[in-house]
């Protein structure tokens, strides 16, 4: 398109709406992948197609692009990528753009927290080699903050990168034969799976094959980047060791189908949809089952409705609960199975046999696996930690004493598997030679959070250094028998998932004073809950300071002990029982009582 110049003076604001204007024009033709002005009406082509077709709808509508929507439409992340080396080359920062685009590489710039990014990887059903473990130390060493952080999706993180040192660090990834491509921005994150897949006694199917299916299908695949928002995946194969699926868009939770019901007898996956409880939401399940055959062709066919559909506008709808709480789910059902060109197969609840339970302590801990002599390790990290240095004698540990793999969970710790039973007592010593445990308290083995404000920008308060202080309080104080989460989340986004805890902080700043700036501090929430027990917790507290969420989780902790029904019942029975007010009279009761007996 050539834009004729036009021979009259104008003034410096009509030369900037001229300006504008032919931008403008560009932006939409090169957007559009078009050729010249004749195919100015072409429809869309090439993997982006889609999305550019769902953008010009909203933009026809008139309404306003979010500006990521933008970001994505003027440059295509994965078309910049020489101006990324180019800012590793001098050392420089992106600007808000580039710093949503490079996302697309598991690159996190953090500032104002720190002056570096942050690099998340893509480890499917969470499982590597020990090569690839130690490989990642070495290069963290070198190039990073000298640790690691095992995520609430079974993940790995790295943090304290220099801009300088970015690309470097993403290719070294690759090295390794591992990838942080898509983990960021509006992209399908790290896909998760049973920890135990295939060496689990109790599970009903192996997750690995599926969970790494979907995890090559969406590297290779451009046409599956760029969402309106970021998308969770995840297979429970009911293994001991929960994956927290309903709290993911998709949930593949597998399950044994009866004969006599209308569908083959075996196992299948029933099929959740919809869940992020970050909004207080879980997956919907309703009668649909899917063939673990056909998990990927369902899985794409809904993630493409939702490239269609998704809130483009604003980011806060943006995910699938709100295309679904638009339209309902059986007419979202309805739009998967024309796509997939084959209806859903349905049965009712009474086709399904009871599911085995979970055993909330099997991430910690000496646990057999369904090989006869061998077993799988869980070790304990402080708040999801790892030194390099400890990384390469895990992976030391796993290569000599186990079969090789390092198995990460969406509990912030790690699993070593295929210990023989000669084995242990040597693989025990060691982890606990390298500054690692293999026992954890009831309060400690249930202790997640996220990132916080050390570096998150989102973060309203330094989370993991809260959370060991609740750990470091509560530990000698209460002596709880039955498991416990506490979760302590910085922000709405909530990585550490504060709603479906036992007990659940959510970072505030916290009014003290008219001439006073606020302080760090928590809204508390229990009885949340997961799986069976899934639902999310009710406000007990509400603008917490900080310095005293320690002594206010050990009274509601010492309350349960008093009041509780029998020693068999969990907290999370014991706050059901009790709305917010009751529960927080009880627990300044025991303040109370602790105060006369002294």
């Amino acid at each position: 398109m050539k834009i004729e110049p036009i021979a009259v003076d104008f003034t410096d604001e009509q030369k900037r709406y001229l300006e504008g204007f032919t931008a403008g024009l560009q932006i939409s033709r090169v957007g559009r992948g078009l050729g010249n002005a004749g195919k100015a009406n072409a429809e869309p082509t090439g993997p982006d197609a889609a999305h550019i077709k769902a953008q010009d709808k909203v933009t026809a509508s008139g309404k306003r692009l979010a500006d990521q929507e933008k970001f994505k439409r003027e440059e295509h992340p994965f078309d910049a990528y020489p101006r990324l080396k180019q800012q590793a080359l001098d050392n420089a920062p992106p600007n808000p753009a580039d710093n949503f685009r490079w996302r697309y590489y598991g690159l996190f710039y953090v500032a104002p927290a720190q002056d570096s990014y942050m690099c998340r990887l893509r480890i499917p059903n969470g499982i590597l080699k020990h090569w690839q473990f130690a490989g990642l130390a070495d290069l963290a060493e070198r190039l990073c903050g000298p640790f690691c952080h095992v995520t609430t999706r079974a993940n790995l993180q790295v943090r304290e990168i220099p801009p300088k040192h970015a690309v470097a660090l993403i290719e070294g990834i690759q090295d390794l034969g591992l990838c942080s491509r898509g983990t960021g921005a509006d992209n399908i994150r790290n896909v998760t799976g049973t920890p135990t897949a295939g060496i689990d006694p109790q599970e009903l199917i192996d997750t690995r094959e599926y969970a790494r299916e979907w995890h090559y299908h969406i590297l290779n695949d451009r046409s599956l980047y760029g969402l309106p928002r970021k998308f969770n995946v995840a297979f429970d194969g009911a293994g001991k060791i929960a994956v927290l699926e309903d709290t993911n868009d998709i949930a593949f939770t597998a399950v044994e189908v009866r004969d006599g019901f209308g569908a083959e007898p075996g196992i299948w996956f029933r099929l959740g949809i919809g869940g992020i409880t970050g909004h207080k939401d879980f997956a919907k399940y309703t009668d649909i089952i899917v063939k673990p055959a056909d998990a990927t062709k369902v899985a794409d066919a809904i993630v493409r409705i939702f490239i269609e559909l998704g809130d483009r506008t604003n980011r806060n709808k943006a995910r699938l609960k709100y295309v679904l709480d638009g339209m309902g789910h059986e007419k979202f059902h309805a739009l998967v199975e024309e796509r997939l060109g084959k209806p859903f197969t349905r049965v009712p609840p009474e086709a399904l046999a009871p599911r085995p339970a979970f055993d909330r302590m099997a991430h910690i801990g000496v646990h057999r696996q369904k090989q006869v002599g061998l077993n799988w390790i869980g070790v304990s990290l402080p708040l999801g930690k790892v030194t390099c240095e400890q990384m390469r004698g895990l992976a030391k540990i796993a290569q000599d004493l186990g079969d090789g793999e390092i198995r990460l969970t969406v509990w912030q710790n790690l699993l070593i598997p295929g210990v023989r039973d000669e084995n242990v007592e040597l693989a025990v010593a060691a982890i606990k030679a390298i500054g690692l445990a293999v026992e954890a308290s009831q309060i400690r083995a249930g202790l997640i959070a996220c990132t916080g404000n050390a570096g998150c920008r989102f973060a309203a308060a330094n989370t993991k250094r809260h959370a060991a202080e609740i750990g470091d309080w509560c530990e000698p104080r209460v002596n709880i028998e039955t498991p416990i989460n506490i979760h302590v989340t910085g922000c709405h986004h909530s990585c550490a998932q504060h709603y479906i805890s036992d007990i659940g902080l959510i970072a505030a700043k916290v009014d003290v004073g008219e001439d006073v700036d606020p302080v760090e501090g928590y809204h508390l929430f229990t009885g949340g809950g997961f799986g069976p027990d899934a639902d999310v917790g009710q406000e007990v507290y509400r603008d917490l300071k900080a310095e005293d969420a320690p002594r206010t989780v050990e009274k509601l902790l010492k309350a349960y002990l008093t009041h509780r029904t029998s020693p068999d019942e969990t907290f999370l029975t014991f706050a059901r029982r009790h709305d917010g007010e009751t529960l927080r009279k009880l627990a300044d009761a025991e303040v109370a009582e602790a105060q006369v007996s002294a």
